[in-house]
């Protein structure tokens, strides 16, 4: 038997549970069976629980007069809308002997889980809830992370804004190209903070500019990652190339890269309707956090939206990452190389410090930090969310300090050469 509730929750009972509910009396005399089925308020169960706070919603059905338990073919109940903000554990009210007291057990039933539903499956009858762990952090954080966002991404648009103008000021005729591709990093991040920070200022606009601001907001994160890629590619091509390694028109394909395949993916992206209001709230009995973005859409998105986010967000972060660690690592071999091969062992402990800081650096440019994107889940996920949080808000300060410490070298460097240039001179 099929019964619906007036909340959408679903509940199948079998034949067996209404077998043993009456006896052998419905199979003789064909008398009926009374269903009862509850719908209450969380409030009337009070038992504090680590796994989770119960569904808005718990039901409570009864068969007849008896108690039905140790049933083969288990009850279903469809808690339907439960699971999109957490994950959850089918429970059941257990009342304690000699007791009117109770708290809630698993014993009996088993959880599965779908895009939308919870489906419970126990061997008995009772008053069933749902246990969920909500992912979404409690207010106090959320706001927390809401005011790191904000002051990370204004500091990142200011100190973006400097490297470049820095770059322009003291520009050479002709520049090497790993100082053109890190200027179109930053730019890309100066592009990606200004249009979160837009996206979140103006999301309540019309609906038209709103999906606008996030398809820019979308072009501005993939140009980020794609940029990331071609640091390491071109790092692979100073380390592991070394000869050879002329490219015709080579800083022309690089752009068409870093700014072509963004611009194709969000139009196939725009052109299905992906982009509009996203919203992230937390609702308490008396606080409600939210932060509104105009990004790819909550309201009325369906599976190709959904596909679409975490095939062009996830996904391709999770290649350009895999690319770059393979890069990094090979970089690391190779200066452990050089490093064996000189036999001089003064001042050995303050290159490695100089080695360390280099590596630390070329993580931020290959764009390590975005890998903590995947720390976000599971049991350090709190811990994880802020600092993926700290890290790339505060990104492009990150890369100021990281183009302050190679131009300082570079001054160092040509200062040298003019010193032993000069020397050189006057000796002969």
């Amino acid at each position: 038997a099929r019964v619906d509730t007036e909340y959408g929750h679903v509940i199948y009972i079998p034949s067996e549970a209404v077998q043993k509910s009456s006896g052998e009396q419905l199979k003789t005399s064909g008398r009926r069976v009374d269903l009862t089925v509850s719908i209450l308020n969380p409030s009337l169960f009070e038992a504090p629980s680590n796994e989770g706070s119960p569904h808005e919603q718990i039901l409570g059905v009864w068969l007849g007069k008896q108690d039905v338990h140790n049933l083969s073919d288990p009850i279903r109940i469809v808690f339907v809308n439960a699971s999109q903000n957490g994950t959850g554990k089918c429970v059941f009210w257990k009342l304690s002997s000699n007791s009117e007291q109770g708290n809630w057990s698993t014993d009996g039933c088993k959880t599965t889980q779908n895009s939308t539903d919870f489906i419970c499956e126990c061997n008995h009858l009772s008053f069933f809830a749902m246990l969920i762990v909500s992912d979404v952090p409690d207010p106090a954080h959320v706001q927390r992370l809401v005011y790191i966002s904000y002051i990370g991404s204004s500091l990142s648009v200011v100190f973006t804004v400097i490297i470049i103008v820095l770059f322009l000021c003291h520009r050479k005729s002709k520049a090497e190209h790993s100082v053109i591709i890190h200027m179109q990093l930053t730019g890309s991040l100066l592009l990606l903070h200004l249009f979160f920070l837009a996206s979140s200022i103006w999301s309540k606009t019309a609906w038209v500019f709103c999906q606008s601001l996030g398809l820019m907001l979308h072009w501005a994160l993939l140009a980020t990652f794609t940029w990331t890629a071609i640091e390491g590619f071109h790092l692979y091509l100073l380390l592991v190339q070394v000869f050879n390694i002329y490219i015709r028109r080579y800083l022309l394909k690089l752009s068409l890269v870093g700014w072509g395949l963004p611009t194709i993916t969000v139009m196939i992206c725009g052109v299905v309707g992906a982009y509009g209001k996203h919203t992230i709230t937390n609702n308490t009995s008396d606080i409600i956090v939210a932060m509104d973005l105009c990004w790819f859409k909550t309201e009325n998105e369906n599976s190709i939206h959904r596909a679409m986010m975490y095939a062009t967000v996830n996904g391709y972060l999770g290649l350009v990452l895999l690319f770059n660690v393979i890069i990094l690592a090979v970089m690391v071999v190779k200066m452990r190389q050089l490093r064996a091969r000189s036999i001089q062992s003064r001042g050995r402990v303050r290159r490695k410090w100089k080695d360390l800081a280099t590596v630390l650096g070329l993580s931020c440019v290959l764009g390590f930090p975005w890998g903590l994107a995947f720390t976000t889940y599971g049991p350090l996920s709190l811990a994880g969310t802020y600092l993926f949080n700290i890290l790339n808000a505060f990104q492009g300060v990150l890369m100021f300090l990281w183009f302050l410490s190679i131009t300082c070298k570079s001054i160092q460097e040509e200062q040298k050469t003019t010193k032993d240039f000069t020397q050189s001179h006057l000796s002969s």
